[in-house]
């Protein structure tokens, strides 16, 4: 018997507790009874709690450094579209690319303009920096972000007035390695009452300085509004001592229409360009000593009137890859570049060809699928590199498709397409200090190039380099079978295109795609292009370009090709270690068998495990 009511006051509470559960169950989904989120009380050990009090301090100190720059910012959305085969693929997409001076943007009141947006209530006079502000608030409207220019900062920053205990409860989840930086990892969420627009997510928090150096979750709306903030996955790097500065952040959001769970969109926004100072009103340099110079004006000779065009011509080639370089918008020289240089160095020496300068290779740092000639300086950008970077065991193909790029201005090298003169004069290129830039017409005319592309067969006919051929004529299939979608990724900003033009959707070097193997998405053996950013990282300080070493990852799928998408960011954090002067770098041997740079030398070995779980902060 005593057995017995044991057993039914165990059936009782469990039934009652089943009762109770569906009661608040049934509750959760009534009109009004939403029920909020609370993060754990757990309390924080000592060390916990004093490196989330340094977390506090170190942000307002990277708040302070980034409204003392201009950076460069870029943002590339695709927005998606379900696909029975690949699960979804790209539908359309948009590019924006600005300089702008945060100092403008940053302001006290950010907050208030944001509950402000998100209620309905009226607006209020930003007072932002014309460019910067139209810029920034641009990227909102197209990112469907509720509170636009200040959404857009926030997922550079979190919070730029109360990052603070006052404001936000941190809960401890464990730590972790991220790259060969140490971290511990807390839940935040907002602790007051006013939570609109506040940031609700995760941090990692590296252990050395207390500096936050990825972040990701997103921001509470307003139920009044018909846009909400959706998720983002935000990364910094360590660019000085002590200094961790945004660098990317990728943004997604699903759509709930969808019965695979296709996503609405996703985008990567990327800043670099640090160094870029806001222009001063009155020039720095008021000094008119001639530094660094050797007097020879008594050996110089009487230049000839051939002499004097090419001089001139010279001239206009030099001021156009200064003044990009200034911009921003080219890579500072690195081993990479030589790598490049070295490859069509090898195509002329294939050829028999001989030029009168050498030939020097860099890369635009933008987006879009673009390369130029600008005298005997070559220019792709980086996301050619990036998507015909696709790795076999011989490197065969991303060398195939290298060569492929590099005949073709090359071709313009030696059919003597020169750049427009007017660029000698330095009044003619000046690059928008603060502001979007739009396209900066340097592309060649179209019988320019065809007979450039005509002449670059020529080059690839090279016994040494025929082989090559059939690689980048199927990454052009590829990339015509998403022609329609990608249409900003297909449109130069600054040089020649792959396509002709909007209304004639063919190649330059169509021909190869005749020499090529057909697509075919469903062939696991076969990659046609690569994701964005396969190959290649931005240094947001210096501008250089680093190569990524990543390891093998088999497809198990046709939608893991993903040719030419945006996909989710991570980076391989390090400590800042000061670059090593000594002695220059050395150039690339001039027969190099596949397009490998050096390892990055600024990234320390890795850990004996680079991801997982360590000890927490204790006592």
């Amino acid at each position: 018997m005593i057995l017995g009511k044991h057993k039914t006051v165990g059936l009782t509470v469990a039934v009652l507790a089943t009762t109770l559960s569906a009661q608040a169950a049934f509750a959760s989904i009534l009109p009004g009874k939403k029920k909020e989120q609370v993060l754990p009380s757990a309390k924080l050990t000592p060390s916990q709690s004093q490196l989330i009090d340094k977390a506090v301090a170190r942000e307002k100190e990277v708040i302070k450094a980034i409204k003392e720059r201009a950076p460069l910012v870029e943002t590339y959305i695709q927005n998606m579209r379900p696909d029975n085969q690949l699960v979804q693929v790209p539908e359309s997409d948009q590019h924006f690319l600005g300089r702008v001076e945060f100092g403008r943007i940053i302001g006290d009141d950010s907050f208030q303009r944001n509950r402000a947006t998100a209620t309905g209530e009226a607006p209020s006079k930003f007072g932002f920096f014309k460019h910067s502000a139209s810029f920034i608030t641009g990227l909102g409207d197209n990112l469907h972000l509720n509170f636009s220019s200040t959404g857009f900062i926030q997922m550079l920053l979190m919070d730029s007035n109360d990052f603070d205990r006052e404001h936000y409860q941190f809960a401890y989840v464990r730590n972790e390695f991220l790259g060969n930086t140490p971290t511990a990892i807390f839940d935040v969420s907002p602790s007051t009452k006013n939570k609109i627009g506040r940031f609700h997510g995760r941090i990692w928090v590296e252990t050395q300085g207390g500096n936050v150096v990825r972040f990701n979750g997103s921001f509470a709306g307003s139920e009044k509004g018909s846009r909400e903030y959706y998720h983002f996955d935000s990364w910094r790097t360590n660019v000085q001592p002590n200094l961790w500065l945004p660098t990317s952040f990728y943004v997604e959001e699903s759509d709930a229409k969808s019965v695979n769970r296709s996503l609405k969109f996703k985008a990567n926004s990327h800043i670099w360009g640090y160094m870029l100072k806001v222009p001063q009103k009155e020039s720095e340099n008021t000094s008119l000593d001639v530094v660094g110079a050797t007097d020879v004006s008594n050996e110089a000779q009487d230049v000839s009137p051939l002499g004097a065009q090419r001089a001139w011509v010279q001239q206009a080639e030099d001021n156009v890859v200064e003044r990009l370089y200034q911009a921003g918008l080219l890579d500072a020289p690195s081993e990479f570049d030589k790598t490049l240089e070295a490859l069509a160095t090898n195509i002329l020496a294939y050829n028999n060809i001989t030029l009168s300068r050498p030939i020097h290779v860099r890369t635009l740092l933008t987006e879009p699928l673009e390369s130029l000639s600008i005298g005997n300086t070559i220019i792709l950008s980086k996301s050619l590199i990036d998507t015909t970077a696709v790795l076999s065991q011989d490197g065969a193909q991303q060398m195939g498709n290298l060569n492929a790029l590099l005949a073709f201005q090359l071709a313009h090298v030696i059919l003597g397409h020169r750049l427009d003169t007017k660029f000698a004069f330095n009044d003619r290129l000046l690059f928008p200090t603060t502001s979007v830039f739009n396209r900066i017409p340097m592309h060649h005319t179209d019988a320019d190039n065809e007979a450039a592309a005509k002449k670059a067969l020529e080059l690839l006919n090279a016994k040494e380099l025929a082989g090559g051929q059939q690689y980048f004529g199927l990454y052009l299939q590829q990339l015509q079978a998403r022609l329609g979608a990608l249409k900003s990724l297909n449109q130069p900003m600054i040089g020649d295109g792959l396509v002709k033009s909007d209304k004639d959707q063919t190649f330059w070097m169509a021909p190869l795609i005749a020499k090529s193997p057909k697509l075919d998405m469903a062939d696991l053996k076969q990659q046609a292009a690569m994701p964005l950013a396969s190959f290649l990282r931005r240094d947001p300080w210096t501008e250089q370009l680093i190569t990524l070493h990543t390891g093998f990852e088999p497809l198990l799928s046709a939608a893991d090709k993903m040719p030419f998408e945006v996909t989710p960011i991570y980076i391989k954090l390090s400590y800042y270690k000061a670059p090593d002067t000594t002695a220059p770098a050395a150039g690339a041997p001039a027969n190099t068998p596949q397009p490998q740079p050096p390892a990055d030398t600024t990234t320390p070995a890795a850990p004996a495990a680079t991801t997982g779980t360590s000890n927490p902060p204790q006592n």
